[in-house]
């Protein structure tokens, strides 16, 4: 990741990471961001999604029930307007 890719794709880059070390990797895109990168992320878990600028929610559910656009916008805007399962999660994550 030192050269400049200008793009990065990560799928579920907190797998398997202890909770402590995910506001590490967060720092890490943000850096990678800051620098002038894109940053594409695949992720279930919510302190990513609440951190990230922009969503694009698959569903409506999983498998042959998903593969639709089901929401795109900030996570704000997921938070405040949105009726998906995902949604509902990051709804509950960010009221704690």
């Amino acid at each position: 990741m030192a050269d400049k890719a200008g793009v990065y794709v990560l799928d579920e880059p907190t797998t398997g990471l202890h909770l402590a070390d995910a506001d590490q990797l967060l720092a890490l895109l943000d850096r990678l961001v800051e620098a002038g990168n894109t940053v594409v992320v695949i992720e279930h878990h919510q302190a990513v999604m609440a951190h990230a600028d922009w969503l694009i929610d698959l569903g409506p559910g999983a498998g042959h029930d998903g593969g639709r656009v089901v929401f795109t916008g900030t996570p704000a805007e997921l938070v405040a307007d949105g009726d998906t399962l995902t949604a509902r999660h990051l709804r509950e994550y960010v009221v704690r």
